[in-house]
């Protein structure tokens, strides 16, 4: 089954920090990919601009090595990617000054959809939103598109969103998190609300606890000033892995609407119990001298000698409502751990009573979604082992994600930027953060940042390639469970 393109309406992109990295990686291999599918129109334009000196065809060039390095050049014929080239344009712009503004605006096209994407530091959000509304490019077919961080603390985010406000209905605003674009979060909510097998078990009564973990192999690498600021509790738990835990916990929504979505995610949020002292666990990768990618430690990579910034988190923490009272949800992110992985697991209970005696073991259904890498769905179901000599039990994987079923082997599915761009031209906020669910997190993360910072404590060190810090396993051993393995 091939999977369907629907073209969208003809539009005008514009991207600022149009040379910068995110736009380098992400961005333009995500343009020219929907290009190549046929769901950009051809008249589309985009218009990278920057501060630095460049002109249309030197914006092409740095666009064409971007899709060499970071996308398959061959997923158009060399007269598709050089239409697609012709698609771009580009404006030298400062940001805070007049320098540029007019020349932009005169690039634009009436009466079609404008997106402005901020692929630039959250100091300049304000600046850019005012320019765009003075310079008269603000129509009911305006969107922008802001990048995390979104705040560092409440104080922050609710200044950021008065800022933006000012400019823009809530309806323009589009505050992307990738991971809601990954298609194995959207398959989370068809197989949670399109199938009546799992609701009547999604709750307290049949789930012993869930485990969210996203893992990293890689270091804060050129990050260094930027994450010693923050840590891993605002860069990961207070967006990505908050996102994750609403989707799984949140009630089904009236209709799949993006106010009735995330409606249902705020109250999720609103819910977060309190995590105590003893809940939390922190850490810092040591260095690896003598690995195979040889590194030093975090406090080398961020030039900190004494940072008390964690590079690892794992927590533990309930959803004060019906529906989850007194079931734990744990918590984990980290960098230099010993595999890439991003998982949900949502670990059900065991039997009340076992019929096959001591001797079978213990048996526990598992479902397992995995964000990154080989996205996918299984459920772990206990069978008997085949062949003769008794009742002997099995713990194997039932494989939902239906790949050869739905594509063939060669079939290649848009990634999150492909889907989350075209969702903006689409004008369907559904996978993006609203103001409200952006300040009640950081209303729930600011305390537990407060309370550390008072006890003044220290993170834990842990070494590079391991499964994080061994408090982390005395976390959940306390509570007589495990963490599922790190595996790519």
């Amino acid at each position: 089954m091939a999977s369907r393109v629907i073209p969208v309406d003809p539009f005008d992109l514009v991207i600022f920090g149009g040379t910068g990295d995110l736009a380098k990686r992400k961005i333009l291999p995500a343009l020219y990919r929907r290009f190549c599918a046929g769901q950009m129109p051809g008249d589309a334009k985009i218009i990278g601009a920057a501060r630095s000196e460049h002109d249309a065809e030197e914006y092409r060039a740095f666009a064409h090595d971007a899709i060499q390095e970071f996308s398959d050049p061959q997923a158009c014929s060399e007269a598709g990617l050089t239409a697609f080239l012709n698609r771009l344009d580009y404006v030298t712009i400062d940001a805070r000054g007049e320098d540029g503004w007019a020349e932009l605006a005169d690039k634009l096209t009436e009466r079609r959809v404008r997106a402005f994407y901020f692929s630039v530091g959250p100091g300049l959000f304000g600046d850019l939103a005012e320019r765009i509304h003075s310079h008269g490019m603000v129509t009911d077919d305006t969107r922008i598109v802001v990048e995390k961080p979104f705040g560092h603390d409440l104080p922050t985010a609710r200044e950021l969103n008065k800022t933006l406000a000012a400019h823009f209905d809530e309806g323009q605003i589009y505050r992307i998190d990738h991971y809601l674009g990954k298609e194995t979060v959207q398959n989370l909510m068809a197989v949670r609300f399109g199938n009546m097998l799992f609701e009547p078990l999604w709750n307290s009564q049949y789930v012993d606890h869930i485990q969210i973990t996203v893992a990293e192999t890689v270091g804060v690498g050129g990050r260094g000033e930027y994450y010693d600021k923050s840590g891993a509790m605002r860069d990961m738990v207070q967006n990505h892995l908050m996102q994750l835990l609403c989707l799984i916990a949140m009630e089904p929504p009236a209709k799949f609407d993006p106010d009735a979505v995330r409606d249902e995610k705020l109250k999720v949020i609103r819910a977060l119990g309190e995590v105590l002292p003893h809940h939390i666990v922190r850490g810092q990768y040591e260095a690896d001298p003598e690995g195979p990618q040889a590194h030093g430690s975090y406090r080398d990579a961020v030039g900190n000698p004494r940072s008390r910034t964690e590079s690892y988190i794992a927590l533990k923490t309930h959803i004060d409502n019906w529906r989850w009272a007194g079931t734990p949800f744990y918590l984990r992110t980290g960098k230099r751990l010993k595999a890439r992985s991003s998982v949900i697991n949502v670990m059900f209970k065991d039997t009340p009573h076992s019929i096959f005696g001591d001797e079978a073991g213990r048996h526990a259904n598992v479902l397992s979604i995995r964000l990154q890498p080989n996205e996918g769905i299984t459920l772990q179901v206990t069978i008997k082992e085949p062949g003769p000599g008794g009742m002997r039990l099995i713990d194997v994987p039932l494989d939902m994600t239906f790949s050869e079923t739905l594509a063939p082997e060669d079939a290649d599915f848009p990634d999150a930027y492909e889907r989350l761009i075209m969702d903006v031209i689409r004008g369907n906020q559904t996978l993006f953060m609203r103001g409200d669910e952006v300040e009640a997190a950081w209303a729930w993360t600011d305390p537990i940042i407060a309370g550390w910072e008072a006890r003044n404590d220290v993170p834990k060190p842990y070494d590079s390639g391991s499964a994080g810090p061994r408090d982390a396993e005395l976390l959940i051993q306390r509570d007589k469970r495990e963490w599922r393995g790190i595996t790519p």
